[in-house]
């Protein structure tokens, strides 16, 4: 039996991490079907039952994958070891989503449960450094360095994981909505082509729940945003679906580039 659970959202990265580790027990949080067949489905007014099932089917580490929006909350459903908490997560929410992620993991944790990152089950997904596809040009590495100032400083007050810059004016910086709302803004607003497209970590982002991603639908969206290239930076982003997406920029013509 395993001893490692996959807290699966939507999306491609937990159908990746259960093909790399057949053994994983997989969790679905009710309303984010992640495609795979869930052992268990919970629901957040029911997290501290959630946990101890857990530890009672000799779950030792946790690794959270996919995307999960904040789910509607119904308090009737709530019981009462849970219902305690609520305080303290709210407290969390309000703060940003790096402290609701941080607040998540202590919960875990308190539980003896090790979260782990994704990059800890599959790291041949962590995209390194180096010019992956095409050529990086001047324009490029500028608009580049243009764009983690930005993501840094944004970074700073928990706001986005991606900038777009063309030329050294930015273009669209990542919120809520994600890199795919942020490109195809781009796309409708922008009036030339070429540019870049960063993605990095916050500063001092706790990695194990929310590592950036990019992908062969990244790089779809990029070119209709008529981007040149791809950054991010080396080791601190997946890369899901490698050969897709080395093969769908090389066809759009956009550089893959990261950056150590």
């Amino acid at each position: 039996m395993s001893q490692t659970a996959l807290i699966a959202g939507t999306g491609a990265l937990p159908a990746l991490l259960a093909a790399e580790r057949p053994d994983l027990l997989i969790c679905e949080l009710e309303g984010f079907p992640s495609g795979l067949p869930a052992a268990i489905r919970f629901r957040v007014e029911r997290l501290v039952p959630f946990l101890n099932d857990l530890i009672k089917r000799g779950i030792r580490q946790v690794c959270f994958a996919g995307a999960i929006q904040r789910p509607k909350i119904e308090a009737s459903k709530f019981d009462f070891r849970t219902l305690t908490l609520v305080p303290r997560i709210m407290s969390a929410i309000q703060q940003g989503d790096d402290a609701t992620l941080r607040a998540v993991i202590a919960l875990f944790e308190e539980k003896g449960l090790t979260v782990v990152g994704a990059d800890r089950i599959a790291p041949g997904l962590v995209a390194e450094a180096g010019v992956l596809v095409g050529q990086v040009s001047e324009r490029d590495r500028t608009d580049a360095a243009r764009a983690g100032d930005i993501v840094a400083a944004l970074g700073a007050v928990d706001v986005g994981q991606g900038a777009v810059v063309s030329r050294g004016l930015c273009l669209a910086v990542e919120a809520l909505p994600g890199t795919d709302a942020m490109l195809d803004f781009v796309a409708r607003t922008r009036q030339r082509e070429g540019g870049v497209l960063f993605k990095a970590p916050k500063p001092g982002q706790d990695l194990r729940i929310d590592m950036p991603a990019i992908g062969p639908r990244t790089v779809e969206k990029a070119a209709e945003a008529k981007l040149s290239c791809i950054c991010w930076k080396a080791g601190g982003v997946l890369m899901l679906d490698r050969a897709a997406t080395l093969r769908a920029a090389e066809q759009a013509g956009i550089a893959l580039w990261g950056i150590a």
